[in-house]
């Protein structure tokens, strides 16, 4: 193994929440290549922010030497995990779970080097759906107390609320991945976000237990804000890895525009930029912890969705906040030129192209003065767009500080 431990590079750029043997898994982890693993469940067509977490730590894992292995739910997500749930989730069919493991692969092979001898890809229905049951109980349920599992935080605040059996499964098929994990490629490692803990603790007894060999389990604190809050959550919804759900423009802004308190966290989380360098970016203050921002929006961007689009969204955030705009890659739509004239009405226009989810609303931001046309504030709810407005085909709508639209008339 070459280099700094990278168990100590985790924990200094605040990775690391629990560790269920410290010193054994630091020296493990500086002694020999460490298989490890951590599970997907393809609930949704993308990723999103809050897995990339775990992303950057199998990038980091793997540039010390240690070899992945991505282990896709398409078993477990035919379950659905309780953790951090106050309600069942909903079944997915086997075809979604499908359709979604595959958008995941795609996406990660972005990440990873999944070449001959390194990264490894796997779907758990490959043996969780072949299970017998009497035989899983007898030789896997056997070892669970029941007592424990109640006792588990992942279930705790289901207890109330009606825990069904079939989320009481899940800890089980999680443990026995890891299992079958440590059988079939020697896996000794389980890595995960901090909410999975009662079932990596699962897994690592249960190897213990059947296996007597030794296994391991460490979390790493979830993506919060400053506050408390689960980071990547915008108006629209979750901040997605795809471009097609989340356009590099409105990722690249959306880290621009987080609390001066997140960036140093998120530039050490979320980039690959020396800690010397966090620091000083992140003890910057006032005005200048925009400099900082813009450094972060810039390099997640490069990181996921290429040196190209940060560059496009960077320039394009540019030209806007510099009073230009013309051109800019920002967010838009085209319309033809009835719509426009059927649309006319500010608020009508603002409803057709869905920035706004009622008419309602959008007579509120207007009263507030929080809709700009061209940077001229729009001050009456009856006010109508006419061919003045077009400028090159195309009117920038501004909707509060932040947010900006293209709409363009062919």
């Amino acid at each position: 193994m070459n280099g700094r431990n990278v168990f100590d590079v985790l924990k200094e750029r605040g990775y690391l929440a629990q560790v269920t043997h410290e010193e054994e898994v630091r020296d493990l982890l500086g002694r020999e290549s460490v298989t490890f693993y951590i599970g997907f469940d393809p609930t949704a067509d993308s990723l999103h922010v809050g897995h990339f977490i775990q992303v950057m730590v199998m990038i980091h894992m793997q540039r010390a030497g240690h070899r992945p292995i991505v282990l896709i739910g398409g078993g477990t997500g035919m379950v659905g995990d309780p953790t951090g749930k106050t309600d069942m989730r909903k079944m997915m069919t086997l075809e979604t779970v499908e359709h979604n493991s595959q958008a995941f692969k795609k996406q990660l092979s972005r990440f990873l080097d999944f070449s001959e001898g390194k990264a490894i890809m796997i779907n758990n229905a490959d043996w969780l759906l072949k299970l017998n049951y009497v035989d899983f109980l007898r030789e896997i349920g056997v070892h669970f107390s029941v007592n424990r599992m109640l006792a588990a935080e992942c279930f705790k605040t289901r207890l109330e609320r009606g825990l069904s059996f079939l989320e009481f499964n899940y800890m089980l098929m999680q443990s026995y991945d890891f299992l079958v994990l440590n059988q079939k490629y020697n896996c000794k490692l389980q890595l995960g976000g901090d909410d999975q803990w009662s079932n990596i603790l699962g897994g690592v007894d249960l190897i213990r237990r059947v296996q007597g060999t030794p296994a391991y389990g460490m979390t790493f604190n979830l993506l919060t804000t400053s506050e408390g809050k689960k980071m990547g959550k915008t108006e629209a919804g979750a901040l997605w890895l795809d471009p097609a759900k989340t356009s590099p423009y409105d990722f690249y802004q959306y880290w621009r525009n987080i609390d001066d308190a997140d960036v140093k966290k998120c530039l050490a989380l979320l980039t690959f930029l020396p800690m010397d360098e966090v620091e000083r970016l992140g003890s910057l203050k006032d005005e200048k912890i925009n400099e900082a921002k813009k450094v972060l929006a810039y390099e997640v961007t490069r990181i996921i969705h290429s040196q190209e689009e940060a560059d496009k969204a960077r320039a394009a955030a540019e030209a806007l906040f510099g009073g230009g705009g013309a051109g800019a890659e920002v967010p838009g739509t085209e319309i033809n030129r009835n719509e426009f004239l059927e649309n006319s009405k500010i608020i009508d226009l603002l409803y057709l192209v869905k920035l706004i989810p009622s008419k309602g609303e959008g007579r509120r931001l207007i009263q507030q003065g929080g809709i700009y046309v061209n940077d001229e504030r729009i001050d009456s709810i009856d006010h109508v767009l006419t061919d003045a407005d077009l400028k090159d085909g195309s009117l920038m709508i501004r909707k509060g500080k932040k947010v900006y639209y293209k709409v363009t008339v062919k």
